[in-house]
């Protein structure tokens, strides 16, 4: 193992392989279970979702946002009701209004073939 390659001469120490491989192994396992894993939940909605299936879902994703796992939300157009596309557009921005304490939206609402999306992410990261 080299300590100083700038050294005049290179200065090294001689160890074991298979301790150095083990050394290595553990290292790489502690910054793994050091890193935050980011969890993406997602919630759907249609165009014209009554208020109770709308509160019952909204209450979900203020759960999920509090638990610190993202949230996708999106609106699925099926058939014709992609006519619908304001009103999906409104749903979407009542639903980050109403998560505003616990969550920031990372844009605003965008069409995606038949499907109009927007990420909420939380605001604290437990």
């Amino acid at each position: 193992m080299v300590i100083s390659d700038k050294a005049d001469p290179p200065i090294c120490r001689v160890l074991e392989y298979k301790k150095f491989l083990y050394n290595q192994k553990k290292k790489q396992k502690e910054l793994k279970a050091k890193q935050v894993k980011v969890v993406v939940k997602e919630i759907r909605f249609g165009p014209q979702t009554d208020e109770h299936d709308y509160e019952f879902k909204k209450k979900h994703a203020y759960k999920f946002l509090d638990d610190g796992s993202k949230v996708k939300a999106y609106v699925f157009f099926k058939g014709r009701s992609i006519i619908f596309k304001d009103q999906g557009e409104i749903l979407l921005l009542k639903l980050a209004q109403d998560l505003e304490e616990v969550g920031k939206p990372e844009g605003l609402p965008k069409l995606e073939g038949k499907r109009m999306i927007m990420m909420l992410s939380p605001k604290k990261i437990k």
